[in-house]
């Protein structure tokens, strides 16, 4: 413990002061009945492709709302709160549709009318939405519909070795963020139909994991037979970005049976290789690095390094009316620090494979008592390796605490402490009560009464006149921005795409990588 304790003090204030966070938050849009919405995108929120802060993912149903980077967890809460308070109000003048606030699916529809994300007649918009076409193809639409946190997070001059050994740390104790967040233990049935699956029937639509935490993060979520293939190691940056090489370029043969078009000649997919891009490998933390335009996030990586990591097992808290709180920020700023200072050995192929046993574990069966887990061989219980880890953050709760003034990392170490005390506060076994405490229990009842109320809260805040404005400017730039792509563009998307694909533009110093 010692050593961690060194290296934090090593870190100078002004570069703790200098650390930074931002979230990305998918929603679907939902009708009162708890149906998806299968209307397009307001207008008024502007142009998905360009927005800088509202957008849309898989789903054309399917809200992606983009905070800026913070210097502080409550900077970072605030402008997503206003980001949300916008949405609604544009949605409120147009209908009664609301945001979906759990990260498991409202009632779906048959998955081929599950509208794909749409971006224009651009060749970089008609791109996004064949990726997601293919996305469809290879893994189904339903799956595309889970919806999650993503917590970017960042601390000035790491280098590349820095950030993977964080990351593998990272990886090593995920299950007690599975753990303390987790909160989707049950579904609508409808998100299972005709798929195999070990849940067991709730109450009449309902099925769930009496002791799951997170079944988005198990094996009914986010996941690929295909991708299993892919050891991808954290041991540095060649090796990674060599992985991901490989993926993006050899053939598939599963992918090559559906082929790169219809008979129609219809894009299914952006390409037969094992991933058509990098955002489609699957991971609880990525390494990221902002990309120029038309500029493929691999070659960005390679060529100027690591600059953040996002966090991408968070799910909607159906309790917190945008998902997240301060305090859960300030939760993740406290472990990705303990993963950063932390003594971060290499990662082995036996490793890898006992990590992604501990995720499904916890996610599907985290609460069950006397859960035991694997590490270095040998199995451990749940609790106490969680017991462990939190110690250790205490003295850096009590360091950031000391440089910002007041208590809040430590009430957010307590918070984490209490959970684990009483696992009844958890938020997977608060969801369960709360299905058992509507008129009639259900999945689809529940989430429905915490969205309408999640609503009207937001609906209720204050909203400044500036904001309004603000906002109107953007989405109408957005536009503007949108028809300025389409209109720039010279070549077939045959030829766009073919290029964008080529992997020569994977790797810095190649003339189709700097085109």
């Amino acid at each position: 413990m010692g050593s961690l304790e060194q290296r934090l003090n090593t870190i100078t204030a002004d570069r703790l002061a200098g650390m930074l966070r931002g979230v990305e938050k998918e929603s679907l849009r939902t009708l009162p009945d708890g149906k998806l919405a299968l209307t397009p995108h307001p207008r008024e929120l502007g142009s998905p492709l360009t927005h800088p802060n509202i957008t849309t993912d898989f789903s054309e149903s399917q809200v992606e709302l983009v905070t800026g980077a913070h210097a502080s967890a409550d900077a970072c809460l605030d402008e997503l709160t206003r980001i949300h308070q916008e949405v609604y109000r544009v949605l409120a003048r147009h209908g009664d549709e609301m945001l979906w606030v759990a990260s498991m699916p409202c009632g779906l529809p048959t998955d081929e009318t599950i509208p794909l994300g749409r971006y224009g007649n651009s060749n970089v918009g008609r791109a996004k939405s064949v990726y997601r076409m293919g996305l469809g193809h290879r893994y189904g639409r339903r799956m595309q519909t889970i919806s999650g946190i993503h917590y970017n997070w960042s601390l000035p001059d790491l280098s590349n070795a820095e950030y993977f050994g964080l990351i593998r740390n990272f990886r090593r104790n995920a299950f007690l963020l599975l753990y303390l967040f987790g909160a989707s233990p049950a579904v609508c049935a409808s998100f299972v139909d005709g798929r195999e699956h070990e849940l067991e029937l709730l109450t009449g639509r309902t099925m769930y994991r009496p002791h799951a935490t997170s079944l988005r993060m198990g094996r009914l979520g986010y996941q690929s037979d295909a991708q299993a293939s892919l050891a991808v190691s954290y041991n540095g940056l060649e090796g990674y970005a060599a992985s991901l090489h490989e993926a993006l370029t050899k053939p598939y043969g599963p992918y090559e049976a559906i082929g790169l078009r219809n008979l129609g000649g219809d894009y299914n997919q952006l390409d037969t290789s094992l991933l058509q891009i990098e955002n489609e490998f699957y991971g609880t933390i990525r390494p990221k690095r902002v990309i120029a335009a038309g500029e493929r996030p691999l070659h960005a990586l390679r060529q100027r390094g690591v600059q953040y990591v996002e966090v991408r097992l968070m799910d909607l808290n159906p309790f917190l009316d945008v998902g997240i709180d301060a305090e859960t920020m300030r939760f993740l700023d406290l472990f990705l620090l303990h993963a950063l200072l932390s003594d971060s050995p290499p990662d082995t192929p036996d490793e890898i494979a006992a990590l992604k046993h501990n995720q499904h574990l916890t996610a599907e069966r985290g609460r069950e008592p006397g859960l035991r887990l694997e590490r270095n061989g040998a199995e451990v219980l749940l609790v106490d390796w969680a017991a462990e880890v939190l110690a250790e953050l205490a003295p850096i709760a009590q360091h950031l605490d000391a440089i910002k003034g007041g208590t809040a990392y430590a009430q957010a170490l307590t918070m984490a402490q209490e959970r684990m005390a009483n696992p009844a506060t958890l938020p997977s076994a608060q969801v369960l009560q709360g299905i058992a405490a509507v008129e009639v229990p259900s999945f689809v009842s529940f989430v429905r009464e915490r969205s309408q109320a999640a609503r009207e809260a937001l609906m209720a805040l204050p909203y400044p006149v500036g904001e309004q404005a603000r906002f109107a400017a953007l989405a109408e730039e957005s536009v503007e921005a949108q028809k300025a792509i389409e209109a720039a563009d010279e070549i077939p998307f045959e030829q766009y795409r073919a290029h964008y694909v080529s992997p020569d533009r994977l790797t810095p110093g190649s003339a189709a990588a700097a085109a």
